[in-house]
């Protein structure tokens, strides 16, 4: 394997940065892992990624890191701002620390991780992602959430799936409220067997225990317009 290559966007613009990132994926020189310094919560941050490049962050990030991510794998050692792996659709990003509003918006497949808690809307409109957040999230977590798995190791905030469509929730912790059409629904064996799935992609093997789950999913009811349906909407 290739050397690291290390960018210090102290003495380096992002732009140089992310433009050597887009060069390397389309050249299809995938074996070299990156560092980046000194990132100093600047936005965007390693956005557009479309090869299996892994690319490890030495400190915050602002808005969008990791956006649009494809096959790459993204650390963040350290918190991230709004919208991290916004529309990502495949590919792994890690967040050690802490996320802002948004985490995973749209975001078509891959998986995130947030190691500590992420703040409202985590998992808007998601739709295919699976997040696992090993604190809490924030309120209207998993909103309009169409496809795949919000896992939540803590607690939720308000409004908690509202006009969930088909994505599955889990959350170990108390629930303030749940959304418009959300409501929760029993845990049984393959529920718990695709929770275990998810925590072991996320490196949680055996770290908790499935049965501390619950497991919230959508009542159907508001997938077409019905007018005795109109004050959820």
């Amino acid at each position: 394997m290739a050397p690291d290559i290390t960018f210090d966007l102290a003495a380096t613009p992002l732009r140089d940065l992310n433009a050597a990132l887009h060069a390397a994926s389309a050249e299809g020189n995938n074996a070299r892992r990156w560092r980046v310094l000194n990132p100093n919560g600047r936005h965007a941050v390693a956005v557009g990624l479309a090869a299996p490049l892994t690319v490890e962050i030495e400190g915050n990030v602002g808005y969008y890191c990791a956006g649009m991510n494809a096959e790459a794998s993204v650390i963040i050692h350290g918190n991230a701002g709004q919208g991290v792996a916004e529309n990502m659709m495949s590919g792994f990003v890690h967040v050690r620390g802490d996320a802002s509003q948004s985490a995973g918006a749209t975001a078509h497949g891959g998986l995130l991780v947030v190691d500590g808690n992420a703040a409202a809307r985590c998992g808007i409109s998601m739709k295919g992602v699976d997040i696992v957040v090993k604190g809490s999230v924030g309120h209207m977590s998993a909103f309009m959430g169409q496809a795949g798995a919000l896992v939540v190791l803590g607690d939720a905030g308000e409004a908690l799936g509202d006009s969930l469509y088909e994505a599955k929730l889990f959350v170990r912790g108390a629930v303030k409220s749940l959304g418009a059409d959300c409501i929760e629904k029993e845990m049984r064996d393959e529920h718990k067997a695709l929770l275990a799935q998810k925590l072991k992609a996320a490196g949680l093997e055996g770290a908790v225990d499935v049965g501390e789950f619950r497991r919230y999913g959508s009542a159907r009811k508001l997938y077409n317009f019905h007018v005795d349906n109109v004050d959820a909407y």
